[in-house]
């Protein structure tokens, strides 16, 4: 078998990738109609609702065994209103990657994980211009967290890319 397919757990066809990594286009808390609204914004990389809830685009990554790659998930962070503020201050700034972590809140209720991953406790930290944040998970029994500080196998990494596929077919 290439390492370009792998075979499903879910259907038994061959499928190409596994991908690497799966995104959420927006916060959970996002809402389609939230567009019209001024004192809403949704961009790739920052949200605000209602003027009063912040979110920012990181990269929860799992590193995988057997290969060094890193399997990630895309998603979004709430932060304080004054940690949004710090982290649009700087967002263009060389250097930006010395900041101090900001504290946050999981915003995206990632399938397949029990219980789920929405509001799980975080740290982002900033990285150079041009790369998106790091979202570190606040080490715990909870199995995305034990994913990421223990790694993952390509077995798993398959598992999951054989999950969200066969989910992203039936919506």
């Amino acid at each position: 078998m290439s390492t370009d397919q792998f075979s499903c757990g879910t259907c038994g066809a061959l499928h190409e990738g596994p991908p690497l990594s799966f995104a959420a286009p927006a916060p959970d808390y996002w809402r389609p109609e939230m567009a019209d609204d001024p004192a809403c914004l949704l961009d790739a990389d920052l949200c605000v609702v209602s003027g009063e809830h912040f979110y920012v685009r990181g990269l929860i990554e799992l590193p995988i065994w057997e290969t060094g790659d890193v399997f990630t998930y895309s998603m979004w962070v709430s932060l304080s209103r004054d940690n949004f503020t710090r982290a649009v201050d700087v967002w263009e700034q060389p250097g930006r990657e010395t900041e101090p972590p900001y504290f946050g809140w999981l915003s995206n209720e990632i399938a397949g994980y029990e219980p789920s991953t929405l509001n799980l406790r975080t740290n982002i930290h900033t990285r150079p211009v041009g790369q998106l944040p790091y979202i570190e998970l606040e080490p715990t029994g909870h199995p995305l967290s034990l994913e990421q500080h223990a790694g993952l196998t390509m077995a798993r990494v398959q598992e999951i890319a054989a999950f969200h596929l066969h989910r992203l077919e039936d919506l």
